[in-house]
């Protein structure tokens, strides 16, 4: 039987991760901001 479930989590590259990691420790964007902006799941 196949499972109609939807995978969910997304493969990021490391330079998108890295990039958005730096703009929140520059304090640019929020993590929550950049949960929205970029449509990361956490």
């Amino acid at each position: 039987m196949k499972s109609t479930h939807k995978r969910t989590q997304r493969d990021y590259s490391l330079t998108f991760k890295l990039a958005v990691v730096d703009q929140v420790e520059k304090g640019e964007l929020s993590y929550t901001q950049a949960q929205e902006r970029y449509g990361i799941q956490g």
